[in-house]
């Protein structure tokens, strides 16, 4: 349950004798921008309350999220990065039927396993890029009692429109929907009511900062649902599962909104003109870039190539980017890679037109 993600750099970094520092971790779905300005001095300046522990149940972070998103927050419970609502979610819930739609996140699936549950999965076809039909979606939905969905979807980047989702929850009363926004901000940069049309009572609402404030390591996780569903969460909860930084990061972007406003805004601009570059440089190759509203892309390759092979050969180059053969619902004719800073975008497209043209890795 801790393997099947993005590739782990330390590791990968031994394996090749080279620092991490070396390596562009484009496997990595993090803001190419770095993190809000000044968030990583403040936090600096609040390593010495790491002596204390920090509020128990992160009310006042889930007051801040609140007040950045115009959120009610009450309806907030915060946690070590949304993975752990995620893994509490069939137990909280008492799920029986269990539907994810697909290909996406591992989590989803790996966190029915451990509650003894086989979930079944609606993917979506190559065919059409991976995007979400809902009324083929929902015939399917009366057996079931919860469903994972995360939009924009983890790998294709699809953004399923949120008001079209609140729609259909609200069709389908019994069921619970839980909607991983993680990538949403790089999608709709608009932070404060950006989840206003997710309105229903079944609707569980995932929302991270780890991805568009660079802070994964961070853990910075919240689960948005109405009281009675939180209630469930929290008889769960640990206490102390917000780390004192934590808590302060999230201090600090509600305490900046303005400044953190403009950084996303600043994220969606860079993030769609590099798209644009690299669709360019890679449109007389032999590779499908699929559309993706988010900071990451994925690729379907040639049949001369797998995606090990490229993986393999990115690495060579110290390029670290995202082998999906083991996401279900795709096969090794499919890669993952995270937009970077401008130099590395450009090194990338490089690697991959000399693989494509049937050049070595040096």
């Amino acid at each position: 349950m801790i393997h099947g993600h993005g590739g782990n750099i330390f590791a990968l970094a031994r394996e090749l004798g080279c620092l991490p520092e070396e390596l562009t971790d484009m496997s990595s779905n993090i803001n190419p921008l770095g993190s809000v300005p000044g968030l990583l001095a403040h936090l600096q300046t609040q390593v010495p309350r790491i002596q204390s522990l920090p509020e128990v149940d992160a009310a006042q972070a889930c007051a801040d999220l609140a007040g950045l998103l115009g959120l009610d927050p009450n309806r907030i419970l915060a946690g070590a990065g949304t993975t752990q609502f995620i893994y509490q979610t069939c137990r909280a819930l008492e799920s029986r039927k269990v539907l994810i739609v697909g290909p996406t996140y591992s989590d989803y699936a790996d966190a029915c396993h451990q509650q003894g549950l086989e979930p079944d999965c609606f993917c979506t076809s190559a065919a059409t890029a991976f995007r979400l039909d809902l009324h083929e979606l929902e015939p399917l939905l009366p057996k079931y009692d919860t469903l994972f969905l995360c939009t924009p979807n983890n790998p294709s980047g699809y953004l399923t429109p949120l008001a079209e989702l609140a729609a259909l929850a609200r069709c389908h009363p019994h069921l619970r929907c839980i909607i991983d926004t993680s990538y949403l901000p790089f999608a709709e940069p608009i932070l404060k009511g950006s989840l206003e049309a997710l309105q229903a009572d079944n609707l569980l609402v995932l929302w991270s900062g780890s991805k568009i404030f660079a802070i994964p390591g961070l853990r910075t996780g919240f689960l948005i649902a109405q009281p009675d569903i939180l209630a469930r969460f929290k008889h769960l909860a640990q206490p102390w599962s917000l780390s004192t930084l934590a808590q302060e990061a999230m201090h600090f972007v509600s305490a900046n909104r303005e400044t953190v406003q403009h950084f996303v805004q600043e994220t969606h601009r860079f993030v769609q003109a590099e798209k644009v570059l690299l669709h360019e440089r890679l449109q007389k190759s032999s590779l499908r870039l699929l559309p993706s509203t988010t900071s990451f892309i994925l690729i379907h390759l040639p049949p001369h190539l797998q995606a090990e092979q490229v993986r393999k050969a990115m690495l060579h180059k110290r390029l670290l980017i995202r082998n999906c053969d083991n996401f279900h619902g795709l096969d090794s004719s499919y890669i993952r890679v995270a937009l970077k800073d401008s130099a590395g975008n450009a090194r990338l497209a490089d690697a991959l037109l000399e693989l494509c043209a049937g050049g070595k890795a040096a």
